[in-house]
């Protein structure tokens, strides 16, 4: 057990450079909210409903994170900061990162029966603040959604979703290569939340501006021969 949380502990600092030592990932308030689910998760899963919400409870209070006892969590989950809300049905793999104010949001089943209504998300996937995944629906291995993005249906495994309705951006295969891409959204190696809409427009610029370059590269390369001919004939 102790070999589990060192590890669980080491896995949050290589995705977060603020902390100097285990004992401040261990002040996280993610953390606290994770072990408290923890608890209320195995209470659900004995029926005993009551208590699992009254930890729930506890844990909201003292966290601001709302996991509802009925969640599915692997593995080294990482909630970075508070105001996060995690559905009863979603689903979430190993090594899962979320940043502040993410909603795992349920849809109104339309037959009033309850169901699969919030979202799976497997390994490795980042969720960047202000993200709202809503739905059951799929986020695949090793994507990336960015801040303040409203995901309504599936996520390919590895595509960096951005916007309102979110949509796929190309990603360079170096970025795509990382192992971690703070708040999910490639651009800068350092990000500012409260920055982050500014910087997604950047970054589609600059992939513009790479696309731009590279049209006018094979637009000069086919012009040389025809210069080369036409000196020739002179």
């Amino acid at each position: 057990m102790i070999a589990a949380l060192i590890s669980y502990l080491d896995s949050i600092k290589a995705r977060d450079p603020a902390p100097r030592s285990r004992w401040e990932v261990l002040l996280y308030p993610g953390v606290w909210a994770v072990g408290y689910h923890r608890i209320a998760h195995a209470l659900f899963g004995a029926r005993l409903f009551f208590l699992a919400r009254l930890v729930n409870h506890i844990s909201r209070f003292l966290t601001c994170i709302d996991i509802h006892p009925g969640a599915t969590i692997g593995r080294h989950l990482f909630i970075d900061h508070g105001f996060t809300v995690i559905g009863e049905t979603a689903d979430i793999g190993d090594n899962v990162t979320i940043y502040q104010c993410v909603t795992l949001g349920g849809t109104n089943p339309a037959n009033g029966v309850g169901g699969k209504r919030h979202p799976t998300l497997l390994d490795n996937v980042i969720v960047g603040s202000g993200a709202q995944i809503l739905g059951p629906i799929t986020v695949g291995q090793r994507a990336r959604v960015g801040a303040n993005a409203v995901v309504t249906e599936d996520v390919p495994e590895g595509a960096t979703m951005v916007g309102v309705k979110a949509r796929s951006t190309l990603v360079a295969a170096e970025t795509w290569a990382k192992d971690f891409v703070p708040y999910g959204t490639p651009c800068s190696e350092r990000f500012d939340p409260a920055t982050q809409k500014l910087e997604i427009i950047q970054c589609e610029i600059e992939s513009l501006n790479k696309r731009l370059a590279l049209l006018l590269a094979e637009r000069d390369a086919a012009d040389e021969p025809r210069e080369g001919t036409d000196k020739k004939s002179a």
